[in-house]
């Protein structure tokens, strides 16, 4: 399913207006300001940068620009996007659009960029993402910004305010999702949105912001010395073999659909079988586009949007028409990561413990000063420290990799849980570091997967257990009994 042959209008539910100036026609150039989906290709934002372009007849040039003060900014994170922003320059240089890469030597050091950018521009286009500091950031800078600032979404299939009421459970939104999404399966972002259009060459950023802000020397900062002289947290390595960008992703995406696709339904809780994507993090620093993915399954399978079965609506598996896994797939990348962002959207306390369902929040009052047969301080979390050998291969896998098997990232938050002086805790302790190691935490996703722990989007389970009450109970005697685990313990043990 080419997304070629689909119409690139962005729609308009993806795109947001952030102030009332104008756009000017007697700018220099549109500026895109990527901050979310980082890549060049499959990107509504850049179509919609590429259609202010044609109107004005103007080149387009896109900062991107990493600052060292972002939550729990380390060499791991740094590495993954400056990889990406490696590949970004070689692309947009092949394309003839501007692209100014700006890394901050020091907090603060970025300051005033943006809104110089912005005066000699006739609009900014910049991505909506509503999670981490993303919204607080863009909110301010379009403050600041004397020109159009316009943010689109390219988060998901389906936009993410369409929806603007919550989903208590992923059967409700999946119902919610069968109904309306079919209309926006025929837009698709353009795969070479620049390619197509006939766009005016960008010339050079002005000399005068390169000399107060100096764009940054790529192949410096990921060469042997690296990202060791800016202040970030170096006790947090880069992942050894693991590229970031969006070459990198899709290479991961092409070994993913031709190999353990086929077994993603049967085996993908199997921390033993192999048949995970890999592609979160891919996903998350938007080096990836959720509509390449699913344009590259649809593609296997030959799919169309006539094979819809209406019959199914909010079933989790048939409503696509795809295979087995062709479904559970697609259950997973688009109902419960898009469920993540939902939540995001119309709940500003999404990362809060206050966010959770009235129901968990009370039976976990009710049983929080249950005694614990172990309670372990943040730093044994980290350190791996526990009386559990599953667990503890789980955060080693975590420590070392940036990502934690599925299946046992369930099983690694139910411990925290069992083992917190109480459920707020907990959650702090899950949040602190799932986002600190984690190459796709920071994530609406990883709020959902640690809120999920707690009782969002699930229901009350018996029977009523010590310290979880009715949230759901899980065990690693019980994992080790349904997944297979010998040789994730020989891989991750001590």
């Amino acid at each position: 399913m080419s997304n070629n042959t689909l119409p690139s209008v962005v729609e308009r539910s993806r795109t947001l207006k952030l102030n009332l100036s104008p756009v000017r026609n007697d700018g220099a150039f549109v500026l895109y300001w990527m901050i979310a989906a980082r890549r060049p290709t499959w990107n509504f934002a850049l179509d919609r940068a590429v259609h202010w372009a044609r109107e004005l007849g103007l080149p387009i040039l896109v900062l991107e620009a990493l600052r060292v003060d972002y939550p729990w900014a380390s060499d791991r994170l740094h590495r993954f996007l400056l990889d990406g922003m490696a590949h970004n320059a070689r692309a947009f240089e092949r394309m003839g659009v501007g692209y100014y890469p700006y890394v901050e030597p020091a907090p603060g050091a970025g300051a005033g960029l943006l809104e110089a950018l912005g005066a000699q521009a006739s609009v900014v286009v910049t991505d909506d993402y509503p999670a981490f500091f993303l919204p607080r950031m863009v909110r301010s800078a379009a403050e600041r910004v004397r020109v159009a600032v316009e943010a689109v979404d390219s988060n998901g299939l389906l936009p993410m305010r369409d929806a603007r009421r919550p989903f208590p459970t992923a059967f409700l939104y999946r119902r919610y999702l069968h109904e309306a999404l079919p209309r926006h399966l025929t837009t698709y972002p353009r795969e070479h949105p620049i390619r197509s259009a006939r766009v005016r060459r960008f010339g050079e950023v002005p000399p005068s912001l390169l000399q107060r802000w100096p764009a940054a020397d790529l192949p410096r900062l990921l060469g042997s010395r690296g990202t060791g002289a800016l202040p970030i947290d170096h006790a947090v390595g880069p992942v050894p073999g693991v590229d970031g960008g969006a070459g990198a992703g899709r290479r991961v995406l092409r070994r993913f659909v031709q190999g353990a696709y086929e077994r993603y339904a049967e085996d993908r809780n199997d921390p033993d079988a192999g048949a995970t994507s890999g592609l979160s993090p891919y996903l998350h620093f938007g080096h990836l586009s959720v509509h390449e993915i699913a344009a590259r399954v649809f593609d296997r399978e030959g799919w169309s949007p006539a094979r819809i079965r209406e019959d199914r609506r909010g079933r989790r598996e048939g409503w696509w028409g795809l295979s087995v896994p062709g479904e559970s797939f697609l259950d997973e990348l688009v109902t419960w990561r898009e469920l993540g962002f939902n939540t995001c959207v119309v709940d500003p306390e999404y990362d809060r413990y206050a966010s959770l369902p009235e129901w968990s929040r009370r039976t976990l009052a009710a049983h929080a000063t249950d005694p614990r047969t172990s309670v372990y301080a943040l730093e044994e979390f980290e350190a791996a420290e526990t009386h559990d050998p599953l667990w503890n291969a789980a955060q080693r896998q975590l420590v070392t990799e940036g990502r934690i098997h599925g299946y046992l990232r369930m099983l690694w938050g139910k411990k925290i849980l069992e083992w917190s002086e109480s459920p707020e805790a907990a959650f702090d302790i899950m949040v602190e570091v799932n986002n600190r190691y984690a190459l796709d935490g920071r994530d609406p996703n990883s709020y959902s997967g640690i809120a999920w722990v707690l009782g969002r989007y699930d229901r009350p389970w018996g029977p009523e257990r010590p310290v979880f009450g009715k949230v759901r109970y899980m065990s690693s005697e019980n994992t080790a009994r349904k997944v297979g685990v010998r040789r994730y313990l020989e891989r991750y043990g001590r």
